[in-house]
């Protein structure tokens, strides 16, 4: 596994080089400021929930979205014994997260949306400051402030729907979901991990941290991300060939390929044996033709003169 896995890894040695740059991307947009939009004491009613601790706390996202995708390749692996199964399924999944990330960041710091508790990251105390333009005055935590304008879109569901979608499309294609035979219950395996999704989208909500506008787009982002970076080295789940990565299907038509070279040479080689022979064999046949040909005609002379 390990020699032939690197072999696998260098041929897409750009494509890790590329997830590198992404996360630096990635800790660059998490780091820098969002954009400080304009919020009204009139705003503060829609901004004015309890701040509450998280219900899937900020770990528990990439051991869902990464960690378990992950293990599930490896059993697969192991039972298959496919390298390039594994590699093109964590190299899609973690594209999938990582450009999910970078589009998500981008967005949040773009468009700096308050989080639905955000009255009291400012106002920590209850006590709300506005200026002349009736803009906020924030006394908090500069820290909380800052995450307070990250509403939009939620990362949280985004993250989740990325590497929980991309999971679930794998199954789809591994257990042969959509092979017209009816089977309900592999419906059910693969629609599991975006039940999953959807609970820590639907726990983003519950406990204030976002709007559901918020969850919604993330959901749409990770999912769309998800089936694209999919499709870029697995055929779609209904395809025929849908079980398997592009990769190997290429690598068994070399294969055969180059198993028929030396036999189609071959096979020339004697045909044109047998052509060679067949024409000097046609070749004998017309010579003794003609030569009885000629005694024929000379018997007839002979017997004309005499």
């Amino acid at each position: 596994m390990s020699s032939h896995g690197y072999a696998v890894a260098r041929v897409h040695m750009h494509d890790w080089i590329m997830l590198l740059l992404l996360v630096l991307i990635e800790i660059t947009l998490y780091m820098i400021h969002p954009f400080y939009r304009f919020v009204g004491k009139e705003m503060m009613t829609d901004l004015k929930y309890p701040l509450k601790s998280n219900t899937v706390p900020v770990w528990a996202v990439p051991m869902l979205a990464i960690v378990l995708p992950i293990v599930i390749f490896l059993v697969v692996y192991v039972r298959r014994r496919d390298i390039y199964d594994l590699h093109h399924a964590i190299l899609g999944l973690l594209f999938s997260i990582l450009v999910t990330a970078v589009i998500t960041d981008a967005i949040k710091d773009a468009v700096g949306r308050p989080r639905p508790d955000f009255f009291w990251r400012c106002f920590p105390d209850g006590k709300d400051v506005y200026d002349k333009w009736g803009d906020v005055i924030c006394h908090g935590d500069k820290n909380v402030i800052k995450e307070g304008h990250k509403s939009f879109p939620s990362g949280h569901t985004s993250w989740s729907f990325a590497g929980l979608g991309f999971l679930s499309l794998y199954l789809s294609g591994k257990l042969k979901a959509f092979d017209r035979k009816g089977h309900v219950a592999k419906l059910c395996i693969i629609f599991l991990p975006l039940l999953a999704a959807s609970l820590v989208a639907v726990s983003r909500v519950d406990d204030y941290w976002h709007h559901w506008q918020d969850v919604f787009a993330g959901g749409l982002i990770g999912l769309v991300v998800a089936t694209f970076c999919y499709l870029q080295f697995f055929p779609p789940p209904h395809h025929p060939e849908g079980w398997g990565p592009y990769a190997y299907f290429t690598m068994l038509e070399e294969s055969r390929g180059m198993a028929q070279g030396p036999n189609s040479q071959n096979g020339s080689q004697e045909a044109q044996s047998e052509n060679q022979d067949g024409q000097s064999q046609h070749g004998c046949i017309g010579l003794s033709l003609a030569e009885n040909q000629t005694s024929t005609l000379e018997d007839e002379l002979e017997s004309g003169r005499r």
